[in-house]
């Protein structure tokens, strides 16, 4: 089922001069076009970053790498393998894609609401770019072609694109009603090659569709990356008999619903799998995730996506003027069908104050379940215990106390030859175990997915009963034991206002428990690998605090709340948030918090060599996740943007790590070292050579939370193999740091020299591996 194999042919050039062409690579994750590599590919069929090619007149080899993926092409049936390549002639100007080769990354816009005389759901849009030119092309407007529309660019302008670059240019467009009275809505880009003065234009053509005021509609809006992305709303009906609606603007909870792999919410499949229920008395959200895949599975891209679409719908009340009940964003029930189940496993473990019911519906345990790793080459065990434990996050099965409190509902088919109904029935006894009430539905008979699969009888029951719930606030005398799991990897909320901000040992659980004693109101706690974490106000009712050893009689507990930091030996408290360390908040976890920025990525290269790679990392990100990145060479510029940061870089042109912060690994022109606070009295010097090609990739700090990616090598054939490591799909796993020679191309994690987590002082943790 899961196998790799290989393909040659050849591109023949009939023609007297060079041709620019794009490559898609559909069902592909590398190729070798004359022996030039191309990684990432398009092994999921997006269609959105093709690859521009330059060919002379004659024979060019093609080598492709067959991977047939058990979770990208099924595990059912023949273990067949299709791909697909497509070679379209190009103009060698600035190009839009279009929906026909990615639907969605054409243009993106909100659909119209109420009728043709109303308003865009939404503001937001986006028109995705690709510069087939031999020039930088430099955007500095998008227009529209006639007097209804009014547009403009989101940030600032103009908007560049190196040659073979692909990015979603977001814009705000405006509409006099109706919007399409005399046709499609069309635009204008303007932009200009190189140095040059002279306008170039590109042009391209949307219809927005038309929906009623209470009909799922499409809403676009802002991800945190910096680029335009889209969900589905489906509005109150004003039917729906809420007990806690009496005068029609009271605040209704959101009903999220997560979609599988491979689906656009915008679909029929998704948009319409709740129609059976149209009177429910909640906002019903469909994300997208970004992407068709979510993204990484609804983890840091993907749930970053969520809470962005939920924070929108207070700015559609205000778009179109609505009348109905308001929205509470802080109350979700949680619900969705196979990677959306999974997705659903994740909210509830990971954002636990904010889930008032679940019900995943055929989802799978964790991604290191559902596709086991058995068949990886055999690694020691030091190297395998790094990589399993950047996947922590992923690991549903260990997070489960956090759902303590919250009603959940499972739903399987007996015959789910997709997700087997094992993932459920494991998940089901180990809520059992952990204390959590759950309801399991598993029908006799019935497949993966089937028509009403959504809103089944219990289902239905479970969405009215819980919607229409009032929210009932919490002390502590009625939450009596509960306890709060993280993975320590940023990505953690509160668990019933107790917040853990940091561990002592990273890629380690961090768990704190809770007791209160109803006969002298102590507040009891036990923590485990917890440096500090932060307790709610309504605290302040415990008589004393006790955590592990040490009592806070009396607390006195500020209106935001009371923190506790560990020393090492003792415990402290403080009305304030604690000393932060260098390491905080969005920077903490794997390899894969570097997806966590605030803005477009920055990418810079430090040579001509190493811009080759910036590309390619560049189109692996539009293609996977629909990123926005900007391809510079200027690293001050980039390290004091808003955005995270990528740098590509061969031997001594790394730049130094930023003012103020402190980091352990050196590079030099022909060798890398890494200092270990753990082994002795002195910091031990790990050093590593390039006898047999060297190249490492891990994170630095920059300001403000953000994050550096380094992308390193001593020379440029080595190259390669760090920037393999760039977080493209999910379920991989990458810890913080890994230095690695050629000999990883074939051994896998085995071939790594070291690898592991930083502590959040950026010292080397002391489970990390070097051989």
């Amino acid at each position: 089922m899961q196998w790799q194999g290989w393909a040659r042919g050849e591109i023949y050039v009939c023609s007297d001069d060079t041709r620019t062409l794009a490559l898609h690579t559909e069902g592909i994750l590398e190729c070798w076009i004359d022996e030039q590599h191309y990684f990432g590919g398009d092994l999921y069929g997006y269609g959105r970053a093709a690859v521009t090619l330059r060919l002379e007149p004659g024979v060019h080899r093609v080598d492709i790498r067959l991977v047939r993926d058990v979770r990208a092409m099924g595990g059912v049936g023949e273990p067949t393998l299709d791909v697909k390549l497509v070679l379209q002639e190009s103009k060698g100007l600035l190009i839009p894609v279009t929906e026909m080769e990615a639907p969605y990354a054409g243009v993106l816009i909100s659909d119209i609401v109420g009728d043709d005389n109303g308003p865009l759901a939404s503001p937001y849009a986006s028109v995705t770019l690709r510069n087939d030119a031999s020039l930088d092309a430099h955007v500095y407007g998008v227009e529209a072609t006639h007097n209804l529309c009014e547009t403009e660019l989101v940030g600032t302008s103009p908007i560049e694109l190196v040659p073979g670059q692909i990015r979603p240019i977001a814009f705000k467009v405006a509409c006099v009603p109706p919007p399409f009275a005399s046709g499609p809505i069309k635009l204008r880009i303007k932009y200009r090659l190189g140095g040059g003065d002279d306008e170039q234009q590109a042009y391209m053509s949307v219809f927005p569709r038309t929906r009623g005021l209470h009909e799922p509609q499409k809403i676009t809006y802002m991800h945190p990356g910096g680029m335009v992305s889209y969900a589905v709303l489906r509005p109150p009906s004003p039917r729906a008999q809420c007990k806690q609606s009496g005068g029609g603007n009271e605040s209704l909870p959101v009903l999220l619903q997560l979609h599988g792999a491979g689906l656009e919410a915008d679909s029929g499949l998704v948009r319409h799998q709740l129609d059976a229920v149209p009177d429910l008395c909640a906002w019903l959200l469909f994300p997208t995730g970004v992407t068709p895949w979510s993204g990484d599975d609804w983890h840091n891209w993907g749930f970053a996506d969520v809470e962005a679409a939920v924070a929108a719908i207070p700015d559609w009340i205000k778009q179109v003027a609505w009348q109905g009940p308001v929205v509470d964003v802080n109350r979700w029930l949680v619900s969705g069908h196979s990677n959306g189940g999974q997705g659903t496993w994740y909210t509830l473990t990971h954002r636990p104050d904010k889930v008032i019911a679940a019900a995943p519906v055929s989802g799978y345990s964790s991604i290191q379940n559902y596709v086991p790793y058995s068949f990886w080459w055999t690694a020691d065990p030091g190297r395998a215990a790094a990589l399993q434990s950047s996947l922590n996050s992923y690991r549903h099965e260990l997070l489960l106390e956090n759902a303590k409190g919250i009603p959940i509902l499972q739903q399987h088919g007996s015959e789910d030859d997709n997700v087997p109904p094992y993932h459920s029935r494991l998940l089901s006894q180990l809520l059992d175990q952990s204390g959590v009430e759950t309801i399991y539905h598993e029908f006799p008979g019935k497949p993966h997915w089937w028509d009403g699969v959504m809103t089944t009888e219990p289902l239905q029951d479970f969405y009215r009963r819980h919607l229409d719930a009032g929210l009932e606030p919490k002390a502590p005398l009625n939450l009596r034991e509960f306890t709060v799991a993280t993975s320590g990897q940023g990505d953690m909320g509160p668990k019933n206002g107790i917040e853990i901000l940091h561990l002592t040992t990273p890629g380690q659980l961090g768990k704190i428990h809770v007791t209160f004693d109803p006969l002298t109101l102590a507040c009891l706690m036990r923590t485990s690998n917890v440096r500090a974490f932060w307790t709610p106000p309504l605290f302040r009712d415990c008589s004393f605090i006790a955590v592990d050893a040490y009592e806070v009689p009396k607390p006195e507990i500020s209106e935001t709340g009371l923190a506790f930091v560990s020393d090492g030996e003792q415990w402290h408290h403080t009305s304030r948030l604690p000393p932060l360390p260098a390491r905080r908040g969005r920077q903490q976890g794997a390899l894969d918090a570097i997806m966590r920025s605030h803005g477009a990525f920055r990418i810079v290269y430090t040579s001509p060599a190493a811009k080759r790679i910036a590309l390619q990392i560049s189109r692996n990100l539009c293609q996977y996740y629909a990123a926005d990145t900007m391809i510079v060479d200027d690293y001050k510029d980039a390290k004091a943007a808003s955005g995270n940061v990528i740098t590509v870089a061969i031997g001594k042109d790394l730049p130094e790590v930023y003012e103020g912060y402190s980091h352990p690994i050196e590079v030099f022109s022909d060798r890398i070292q890494i200092i270990d606070n753990h082994v002795a009295a002195q910091p031990a010097l790990r050093g590593y050579g390039s006898r047999n090609g060297l190249a490492a990739i891990f994170l630095r700090a920059l300001p403000d939370e953000r994050l550096e990616l380094v992308v390193w090598s001593v020379d440029e054939e080595s190259l390669g193999i760090a920037a393999r490591l760039v977080p493209l799909v999910t379920g991989t796993g990458q810890p913080d740091f890994v230095v690695a020679d050629r000999s990883m191309l074939w051994k896998g994690v085995e071939g790594t020299l070291a690898l592991g987590h930083f502590d959040d002082d950026w010292n080397v943790s002391r489970n990390s591996h070097f051989s």
